[in-house]
């Protein structure tokens, strides 16, 4: 059974105009053969300059979708909309203008990063060939291989080899770029420099279509998201609102409180109204309390001010809110998984 949307999630939701849609599916599934289906009537909006976060647990059907929407592999029902155009039918005319990294780079890997990106380059039937190296050029400097441009493939690392795709999809300026996984195997420094990059794609009008398991990665980078479950869309928006959208407007987060007076910790804060206490060494951890309708929320400096009072050594104090993990959790039921 596919999972439920919550009311408040519903599929389709804050749903851009059609105008400003550069990708838009309409009841898209695909069946495979004697199986369910991996994706199940998926209504995806996507609007012009965002930066899209496609989420979901292993076996969602997110990879499933991306191959159709690039003409990979044929739905068995619904449509799909690319750039304005009928997917695959027009894809002659809509690929030259979408980059994409899916599933990890094919590469040559006994040619050089740079030879490997003329060979992409040339078999680019609308690239002048006179201006290849400085094509080929520009995009090595762009995803931070310029140094290393002329090592073999074959040598380089995963991270390496996830920024050569990326240079790939980058060697002509892109309408729409589809990224899978695209810090796969990047460090922490690799993975800042990514999401600085796809900001700046997007700040000069690429949007951009993310598929990632790293929740922290779509909340930090991406403008908008979509989570499937089981096949199914569960919910998309704008990032800014879903966590409210998906676990309501009240939903205010957990207190957190280091002390190295956890016990007594707890029982001030029970007597506020806190619940779902929780104490992790010197870390206590509970609920606000929700307020009465047209109430005020609670004031948090007053409960500081109470553990001070009843002689608890606070040595932080703060408010943690909800996070898009949360509400995946909430919509999914389940952990998430990273291949999808």
């Amino acid at each position: 059974m596919p999972a439920p949307a919550p009311p408040a999630a519903q599929q389709g939701r804050a749903a851009p105009g059609e105008e400003e849609r550069v990708i838009e599916t309409r009841g898209l599934t695909k069946v495979y053969r004697g199986g369910r289906p991996a994706v199940d009537g998926l209504d995806l909006a996507v609007p012009r300059g965002s930066v899209f976060g496609f989420l979901g647990p292993n076996g969602s059907g997110k990879t499933t979708t991306i191959r159709m929407l690039l003409g990979l592999i044929e739905p068995t029902a619904g449509t799909a909309r690319v750039l304005g155009r009928p997917m695959p039918r027009a894809a002659r005319q809509v690929l030259p203008a979408v980059g994409a990294l899916i599933e990890g780079p094919a590469l040559y890997g006994f040619l050089s990063g740079r030879d490997n990106l003329r060979r992409f380059d040339a078999a680019d039937p609308a690239a002048d060939p006179r201006t290849r190296a400085a094509r080929v050029g520009r995009a090595l400097e762009r995803v931070g291989l310029a140094a290393a441009a002329g090592k073999k493939a074959r040598g380089y690392s995963l991270g390496m080899k996830q920024r050569l795709g990326l240079a790939a999809a980058l060697l002509r300026p892109r309408a729409l770029l589809v990224l899978d996984e695209p810090t796969n195997g990047l460090d922490p420094q690799g993975m800042r420099e990514i999401r600085a990059l796809v900001r700046e794609l997007a700040a000069e009008g690429t949007t951009v279509f993310l598929s990632s398991h790293l929740l922290d990665e779509i909340e930090q980078v991406c403008t908008h998201a979509a989570v499937m479950a089981r096949g199914r869309l569960v919910t998309q928006g704008p990032v800014a609102g879903l966590t409210e959208a998906v676990l309501g407007p009240g939903a205010r987060g957990r207190l957190a409180v280091a002390t190295p007076d956890p016990g007594e910790a707890r029982r001030v804060l029970a007597a506020h109204g806190l619940t779902g206490l929780r104490a992790e060494g010197e870390r206590v951890t509970g609920e606000l309390p929700a307020p009465p309708d047209g109430a005020p929320p609670p004031d948090v400096a007053e409960l500081n001010a109470a553990l001070v009072r009843a002689g608890v050594r606070v040595r932080a104090f703060g408010t943690e809110r909800p996070s898009l993990e949360d509400a995946f959790v909430r919509l999914t039921g389940e952990g998430f998984d990273v291949a999808g």
